[in-house]
């Protein structure tokens, strides 16, 4: 997704340090004993955002009472529940978050297909518990009225097109990913992050994580926050003259509630 490019405009630019990692069981990181690779469990990413808090203030070079978390797409929304209940987080970041799976999960997949999920779901429990391999979807699709679990064309272009040529990025999630997916509510935190400061970044025209869903959110976050709108969709945050704004909003953030300084 690019992160590098945002950890290194930040420790270029700022007096700071960032923590970058793969979620657990994708691209370069393990996962837990007995955990399949390529499952997304978003309990278990919330808590890996702890841990990440942990082990930098475990570092002699890093401020213990100064660390932000930072989060895009679905992390977007876990730094919004780590934000709210792991209050070392002194900001919270937030880029075209994911904040309603229920919602989102209903406006993303036809209703033909999601009642069809529901058996799926419900065969891949039972095949698990006989000692079976977990069943897989594509993560992306080029058609994107076929199975996958983000079927828009942005998905499919900035994943297949973008991202797969320069990463070991696995076009490939397992089942269960998409039903806690459906699960997943961030958004039930967003009032309780005060009095930690929030930036949201939200795209104008977002039909991955939905605008209308992220502004929604945003309205019940109590202050200190502030909300930074980009043109475009959900992936135009990461390229181009939008990366150039975003990243510019994002470091005067940071200098003005984290307090950190230029190099």
């Amino acid at each position: 997704m690019d992160l590098d490019a945002f950890a290194e405009r930040f420790t270029s630019r700022l007096k700071m340090a960032c923590v970058v990692y793969d979620n657990r069981g994708l691209g370069d990181s393990d996962t837990g004993p007995g955990q399949p690779r390529q499952e997304i469990v978003p309990d278990l990413q919330v808590a890996d955002i702890s841990d990440a808090i942990t082990f930098a203030q475990s570092r002699g070079e890093v401020d213990p009472e100064r660390i932000g978390i930072w989060g895009s797409s679905y992390s977007g929304g876990h730094v919004l529940r780590v934000g709210a209940v792991d209050r070392r987080a002194k900001v919270v970041l937030s880029q075209v978050p994911c904040l309603n799976g229920w919602e989102n999960f209903n406006r993303l997949v036809r209703p033909d297909f999601a009642e069809f999920m529901e058996g799926e779901f419900q065969k891949d429990r039972l095949d698990r518990a006989a000692g079976n391999a977990p069943a897989t979807v594509k993560v992306v699709d080029e058609n994107p009225l076929a199975p996958s679990a983000l079927p828009t064309s942005d998905s499919y272009d900035f994943f297949q097109k973008l991202w797969a040529p320069k990463s070991a990025w696995k076009n490939e999630v397992t089942l269960k990913s998409l039903e806690l997916f459906r699960a997943h509510d961030p958004s039930a935190w967003i009032h309780r992050i005060s009095p930690t400061p929030l930036l949201m970044t939200v795209a104008e025209n977002d039909v991955l994580t939905p605008t209308d869903l992220a502004l929604e959110a945003y309205s019940r976050a109590r202050e200190p926050k502030q909300l930074s709108m980009l043109p475009g969709g959900h992936f135009d945050a990461y390229t181009g003259n939008n990366f150039e704004r975003n990243v510019a909003r994002q470091i005067k953030f940071l200098k003005e509630y984290l307090g950190v300084e230029d190099n």
